[in-house]
């Protein structure tokens, strides 16, 4: 597990026992933007259209920023299509996008990319052209979004489905959280933000590979969760205007016991799947045994 220093000359200006100089930092991987530098770059393009176009004759000028803002709109596409393909990668069980941005982000840019050829006297033909080899290497080098539903099998569709929306709505109130406390600026309240979301993933993580879990753990995804957000809202506001230390110790308690709950209602469901596992073995070995096979130890 990834570890962060500390000790007595360490920002944080607390010694570990034993001078031991590190303390653990949970690390939560869904903070690394999974759109990049890749899909951040190509909102250069149209910058650069917009401003080239500004000395040429009011027609140029117009395709020119209708290019640019084609360009721009497919830019945000990718980036919003490329975050939600990695949480769909990430799940277990996860519906398709609705809408399929990344393919949308390709179609744009091969439009975007024929203004801006036609506005440079590329003609009508070598727009076209211009246009589709941009599309083409777009999906090439970005791919398409998912086009079905990621389930598992031995799981009927109503009961994935419904942990599906579950675990969207839990994702939404931990995204709600981070984005709050992210917005004060401090690293220790991100990192104690990520502890929780770390422990609170994974009861999401149980309840994916488990659908059979959803009714005991749907209460801590949902209410539970949903109370975490609206307290970190209140908690982010006070603090920006008024940086109460008693506040953000309540604050950090919640976090910890909200954190202590999760895990322990994650620990009670993997000991519960380990003695249904242990039944299932039982019965089958008597059976068995009654069929005149011992099996093996």
């Amino acid at each position: 597990m990834a570890q962060k220093f500390g000790g007595k000359y360490s920002p944080d200006g607390k010694s570990t026992p034993g001078g031991a100089g590190l303390a653990q930092a949970p690390v939560d991987d869904r903070l690394v933007d999974a759109a990049g530098a890749r899909a951040n770059v190509l909102f250069v393009p149209g910058l650069v259209l917009a401003f080239t176009s500004l000395g040429s004759g009011p027609t140029v000028l117009i395709a020119g920023l209708a290019g640019a803002a084609v360009l721009t709109l497919a830019a945000w596409l990718l980036r919003e299509g490329l975050r939600a393909q990695a949480a769909y990668d990430a799940r277990t069980i996860a519906r398709r996008p609705a809408l399929p941005r990344k393919m949308l982000a390709s179609v744009l840019t091969g439009i975007g990319i024929a203004i801006a050829a036609w506005s440079n006297d590329a003609g009508v033909v070598g727009s076209v052209l211009y246009g589709v080899a941009a599309g083409a290497l777009h999906v090439a080098a970005f791919g398409i979004d998912p086009l079905k539903d990621k389930r598992m099998e031995g799981v009927d569709q109503f009961q994935q489905d419904r942990v599906a929306r579950v675990v969207d709505e839990a994702e939404a109130y931990l995204g709600a959280m981070r984005e709050h406390i992210a917005a004060l600026g401090d690293r220790k309240l991100d990192l104690r933000v990520a502890g929780f979301q770390a422990a609170a993933r994974k009861l999401i993580r149980t309840v994916e590979e488990d659908p059979r879990d959803l009714t005991e753990a749907r209460r801590f995804l949902g209410v539970y969760l949903m109370g975490a957000r609206d307290a970190s809202v209140k908690f982010a506001d006070l603090y920006k205007r008024s940086r109460d230390e008693a506040a953000r110790g309540d604050y950090e308690q919640l976090l910890t016991d909200l954190e202590q709950n999760f895990a322990a209602r994650t620990g009670r469901m993997l000991e519960d799947g380990r003695a249904d596992m242990d039944i299932e073995i039982k019965v089958l070995r008597d059976r068995l045994r009654r069929e005149g096979i011992k099996p093996e130890q």
